[in-house]
């Protein structure tokens, strides 16, 4: 891609978010049950509710993505790297501001400096040193529109 801009950054990390929970679970290896598979009848399952299905694992090309997407976490330093990743996550801003101890407004602040700092890098562009976040936010705003 040429152009990034923070919304197809955020975008990107959604769907890494979203993959990531749809991986299979980590299980032990050499592990295993001897108990035989409980066999169910009709009437054992009369008034209750269906399993939930489960979504299909992700391809191999979302997985590509994802691998490439977690690379461009390093760019960012520690705080900024965890809140843009439980955000991905769709955690509610109360449940953000809480666990890192910040307004509202200041976690937002940091979440579109993340996602600007790594479209910045991704359109190859070293990030200005001497420069202020909010500097590199608008910067940012202003190449994508």
């Amino acid at each position: 891609m040429a152009d990034w801009t923070p919304t197809l950054v955020e975008a990107r990390l959604d769907e890494a978010a979203d993959v990531m929970k749809r991986l299979p679970e980590v299980r032990m290896q050499g592990y295993y049950s001897l108990w035989p598979k409980v066999l169910t009848e009709f009437s054992d399952l009369v008034g209750q509710e269906p399993r939930r299905l489960k979504r299909p694992p992700p391809s191999p090309d979302a997985i590509t993505r994802v691998e490439e997407t977690l690379g461009w976490l390093r760019w960012l330093e520690a705080d900024d790297t965890k809140l843009a990743w439980v955000r991905a996550e769709r955690t509610p801003w109360k449940m953000i501001c809480w666990r890192f101890g910040v307004g509202r407004a200041t976690a937002h602040r940091r979440w579109e400096y993340a996602l600007s700092l790594i479209a910045w890098r991704l359109n190859g562009r070293a990030a200005p040193a001497k420069r202020s976040r909010r500097f590199l936010v608008e910067r940012a705003r202003l190449l994508s529109s």
